[in-house]
């Protein structure tokens, strides 16, 4: 059985900066180097889900620039189908302004251009294209609301549909769209954002879960270095992460487990596994710079944690 995932999401172009230390308020640094790559969580995710075997469908926005063609191409490349995708007249293409500190840490900030244009009609048409298979829908909040909300309730006419929301940046999303999600991914401080008090660690996010459980069908909370838990009904779980010889960029290591995620779950694999091979995808990536280009394949991921990726 095909293992189809559709991703609705961003797509932009990522600057990023190497830079020592953040500078202060007022204070100017010089940057070590500057290199664009793509980059958008939605984006991000249909790489790397592509990556892990999945047929991957993309749907969004770009604008009608250079930045925008060479996004196309690049997910082109991977495979990805991107006839769902619409060319904005007038409008740039989405781009994040992304710092990378020594420290493999980085902050960013994301200028939605095209993604704003994404309209729920053509959403609400990608998924009803999907019936008649057994479909992942992954999506994240780099678009607008009401997007999501398109597509949750498409998804809920088109039986076979699963639901995984990213819900990253964080956003207030609804009891409808909250209920649809077969997990809702978090990270710790989105996590925090959602319950009202600080996710500082795993024992922190094991009540985290307990307090959204009731809300959602199941739901993963990442921990970064320390893994991820999870929830699904009565069972829960932690997985570990594996070590890492050195944390070089996380940036977009989160869109990897997201998307490694929706593949093994495509594949139909338990959520417990799932969260397994994302948390082992999200660790390759921080050991390698940039956001796309450190996703792995299968076979990669397989070599660098000793075991099989079922």
């Amino acid at each position: 059985m095909s293992a189809n995932v559709l991703v609705v999401g961003s797509a932009n172009l990522d600057f990023i900066i190497k830079v020592g230390v953040p500078p202060r308020p007022g204070q100017t640094v010089l940057a070590k180097q500057m290199v664009r790559h793509p980059g958008g969580k939605g984006a991000n995710q249909a790489v790397a889900a592509a990556r892990m075997g999945a047929d991957v469908q993309f749907v969004g926005c770009v604008g009608d620039d250079a930045d925008g063609e060479r996004v196309l191409r690049d997910l082109r490349a991977e495979g990805i189908d991107m006839s769902m995708v619409e060319i904005v007249a007038n409008v740039h293409t989405g781009l994040a302004l992304v710092s990378v500190f020594d420290s493999g840490e980085n902050s960013i900030t994301v200028v939605p251009g095209a993604n704003f244009a994404l309209r729920p009609e053509r959403v609400r048409r990608a998924v009803a294209s999907s019936a008649g298979t057994r479909t992942v829908l992954v999506l994240q909040a780099e678009v607008r609301p009401a997007v999501a909300e398109a597509a949750v309730a498409e998804a809920s006419l088109v039986p076979g549909t699963r639901v995984v929301l990213n819900l990253a940046p964080y956003v207030p999303a609804s009891a409808e769209v909250l209920a649809a999600c077969d997990p809702l991914v978090l990270n710790q401080s989105e996590a925090a954002d959602l319950v009202g008090y600080p996710v500082p660690d795993p024992a922190a996010a094991r009540r985290a879960l307990v307090d959204i459980a009731p809300s959602v069908r199941s739901v993963v909370i990442t921990l970064g270095g320390d893994g991820a838990v999870w929830a699904q009904g009565s069972a829960s779980g932690l997985v570990p992460a594996p070590a890492v010889s050195a944390v070089v960029d996380s940036t977009g290591a989160g869109d990897a487990f997201v998307g490694a995620l929706a593949a093994e779950l495509a594949h139909d694999d338990s959520l417990e596994r799932a969260v397994e091979v994302g948390v082992r995808a999200g660790s390759f990536a921080v050991e390698r710079f940039g956001a796309q280009s450190s996703y792995p394949m299968r076979s990669q991921l397989e070599a660098f944690s000793g075991g099989p990726v079922a």
